[in-house]
């Protein structure tokens, strides 16, 4: 954006590193427009540590407490965006209408602050009244009972603690239902399918030790200083130390070029950064598999060659399927791998030969990889891979999804699945009383297509902003709107809360920064981070409203309402969140002296057996697949459609908008950009400021999205980038990864028309 033929309002070039100042500064208006000054510091000092609260950010695992920061710029603005002073009252929402509030942007709906009471919606004024507890819970009781258990959907969102995860799937189990949609649905479910085929669990296989021993990092489809942004001080060390870090990725992103560790005394005062990527290859957006594939074809050439380079033992030894899988390669020419990655093969020989060379070798990636049509398939060619030199189960070497929000796999491991397993089920019976269904519910697609078909009647979600975060708006929004009843438990409005149905509740709940007192005393809950380690999380900040309960509270609200003649001892359970663990360990493995391991500063890691090279698959074996062909294009798309990827601004966490700025893109004040190659723009006859519309260019598809300024950037030809959720209007719901639900925001076949050459003022 350096050399930009005009300027843009709001568009300028940023040269400054990652980290840095510019971290400090941000860090620094964050506390100052969100927080009582007096209090930020003490609050931000508890982040990550033994007695304090886990960040409500990114699932990085926090390293041992060596140093007094452990937060970044991201996890500052999360915990600022929590602990802020700014209130929604009553008197707020009394003097606004839920239509009104609909018109403003979803950067205004969080800014106005916490939520302080429980609210329904009230359609004759057209606003959210208060309401008391008892009498929300006793009319949702109401509604839940007339309604069949599988017209109703419980979503969670990935910052709900272990402990109240638990609770709502027991809640949704004993009411009848497997319908859980979740955000994992969204993200990171191809791992959940695929590496469980693979090696027989979802879950990476490193640790923060493995970093601290490995010889190569291969970065695909992720950018860790606005996503997982406590990576970067790994990352930073990685290279300071020499080690290799090959990164796959459309845009060049500043997080993975360079980076200024704001707790290194000596970059900070001489201006200095440090390179992240030794070599950076900006592969064409669904061209991973085929780059995938290239490396893989030359370490088979390499074999051949001169010997020495597979890890032959370790497939005789641990694996299955190998041949099928060289002979897919073998069949693959590069001749389609160049036109799909959008890399050349001398590159991809770079690469296989460095990893070639490497005795110990991590990839790690992210949404880049998932969200594609063929997600799961990506990451099963990731795990191929590794397989191919052995490189699962030793010091400095394994696979690193990784997770987004703070408690996602935590989620999933206490039970939050819309397919459990009958050993699961089973055990809930036994411990319970009560049988649990076992028909396999719905997914986040799903459930939105059962809203949009009016089989879906209601809608519970414990955080998020679900509709928001959906594709296909134009069906999705309205399908809310037409439900028996919306439930929603959060810190702040969004945009779904105001998606209003027949009846509506909005439930507020504590924030990790917050302390939860219940009649026991003061209660810790636990998460679970990318590298599956648990630990306890507990605030100390005084409540936002007195009126505040936790999300535990909530959930066993509902559950009293609506089961009344419950095998569950929910009061009880609420009162001390220690008797909630223990029913955890009694159904979950892996969870053995749970309460005990929990106070013990770090946590504990749940099992991975992969690490010990046992592999939980049917075979006993890690398995090789086959990813046939190259190509990601849809049915019916033509030859070389440009293709969109949804991305976050630097600005963002999830839906949540800190601010308007994006400033590693040089994107400062608005999101209605859409972030373009040069030579695809010269093609169109485009230059860097018009204003145009996009349509998607799928068969029958008639998604668009309007009036959106090009910006010139440094991105792998074919591929354009505009931000999530506002370009989520662009996916089609039913455009996904077949064998896991993902949709896919990260390769949609897109058209551009001009719409004016007129600059659009800001």
């Amino acid at each position: 954006m350096k050399n930009t033929r005009r300027s843009v309002p709001g568009i300028r070039y940023y040269g400054g590193p990652a980290g840095g100042w510019g971290a400090l500064k941000a860090t620094a208006i964050a506390v100052r427009t969100q927080m009582d000054t007096f209090e930020a510091p003490a609050t931000l000092l508890r982040t990550n540590q033994p007695d304090g609260f886990d960040c409500p950010g990114c699932a990085w695992p926090d390293k041992e407490h060596k140093s007094t920061f452990q937060f970044c710029e991201n996890g500052a603005k999360a915990v600022t965006w929590e602990a802020t002073t700014k209130r929604v009252t009553p008197a707020f929402l009394a003097n606004n209408t839920v239509t009104s509030l609909l018109e403003k942007s979803d950067f205004e709906l969080e800014g106005y602050g916490r939520l302080t009471t429980p609210l329904a919606y009230h359609r004759e004024s057209d606003t959210l009244r208060p309401v008391t507890w008892e009498a929300a819970f006793a009319r949702i009781g109401e509604v839940l009972r007339d309604l069949a258990p599988d017209s109703v959907e419980f979503y969670t969102s990935g910052r709900a603690s272990n402990e109240a995860a638990y609770l709502f799937q027991l809640f949704a189990r004993e009411f009848g239902t497997n319908n859980f949609p979740d955000c994992s649905n969204m993200c990171h479910e191809a791992t959940s399918v695929g590496l469980p085929r693979s090696i027989g669990i979802g879950k990476g296989t490193v640790s923060l030790d493995d970093f601290e021993k490995t010889e190569l990092v291969i970065s695909i489809g992720h950018n860790p200083g606005t996503n997982h942004p406590r990576m970067m001080g790994t990352l930073h060390e990685l290279s300071r130390r020499g080690v290799p870090i090959i990164v796959f990725n459309p845009l060049k992103e500043r997080a993975l070029e360079r980076f200024a560790d704001p707790q290194n005394v000596v970059e900070m005062a001489t201006y200095r950064s440090t390179d992240i990527a030794s070599t950076y290859f900006q592969v064409r957006a669904g061209g991973d598999a085929a780059a995938l594939k290239g490396i893989a074809k030359h370490l088979l050439a390499l074999e051949a060659e001169c010997g020495g380079v597979l890890d032959r033992d370790f497939m005789t030894e641990h694996t299955q399927g190998f041949d099928a899988f060289a002979a897919d390669i073998a069949a693959t020419s590069w001749q389609d791998i160049e036109r799909e990655s959008g890399l050349t093969r001398e590159q991809l020989l770079s690469v296989a030969e460095a990893y070639a060379k490497s005795n110990a070798t991590i990839i790690t990636y992210g949404m880049g990889i998932t969200q594609h049509n063929k997600g799961t398939r990506n990451v099963r060619l990731i795990a191929d891979l590794l397989l191919m030199r052995g490189n699962i189960g030793k010091p400095g070497a394994g696979i690193c999804p990784l997770r987004g929000h703070s408690n996602v796999q935590g989620n999933r491991t206490v039970g939050i699945t819309e397919k459990p397993g009958a050993p699961f089920l089973k055990r809930l019976e036994e411990v319970f009383g009560f049988t649990p269904p076992a028909k396999h519910g719905h997914d986040a697609v799903q459930a939105t297509q059962a809203m949009i078909a009016g089989t879906a009647k209601a809608l519970i979600c414990l955080g998020g902003n679900f509709a928001v975060a959906m594709p296909d708006h134009r069906r999705g929004f309205p399908a809310m709107r037409a439900l028996d009843l919306g439930v929603h438990v959060g810190t702040k409005l969004n945009r779904t809360h105001l998606l209003v149905s027949k009846e509506t509740f909005i439930f507020p709940c504590l924030g990790r920064t917050e302390l939860d007192e219940q009649r026991t005393g003061r209660q810790s809950v636990t998460v679970e981070d990318s590298m599956s380690m648990v630990h306890a999380s507990s605030g100390k900040l005084k409540p936002a409203s007195k009126e505040l309960r936790s999300e535990p509270a909530i959930v066993a609200g509902m559950a009293l309402a609506t089961i009344p003649d419950s095998k569950v001892d929910w009061q009880t359970l609420v009162d001390d969140y220690d008797l909630i663990r223990e029913l955890i360990e009694q159904t979950i493995p892996g969870f053995e002296d749970y309460n005990a391991r929990i106070r013990v500063p770090g946590g504990f890691r749940m099992p991975l057996p992969p690490t010990e090279r046992v592999w939980p698959t049917a075979s006993g074996k890690a398995m090789f697949s086959v990813f046939e062909g190259v190509d990601e294009n849809a049915p019916g798309v033509g030859e070389n459609p440009l293709r969109l990827v949804t991305l976050r601004s630097h600005d963002q966490y999830n839906t949540t908008i800190y601010a308007l700025d994006d400033r590693y893109r040089g994107v400062f004040g608005r999101r209605d950009v859409l972030f373009m190659n040069k030579g695809d723009m010269a093609q169109l006859g485009l230059e860097h400021g018009d204003r145009v519309d996009l349509h998607t260019a799928l068969p029958g598809s008639d998604l668009r999205l309007d009036d959106i300024t090009v910006v010139e950037y440094d991105i792998s030809a074919g591929t354009v980038g505009a931000y999530y959720p506002e370009a989520n209007v662009l996916v089609p719901l039913d455009y996904t990864d077949k064998e896991s639900g993902t949709p896919s925001y990260k390769s949609v076949p897109v058209g551009i028309t001009l719409r004016s050459k007129e600059i659009r003022p800001l």
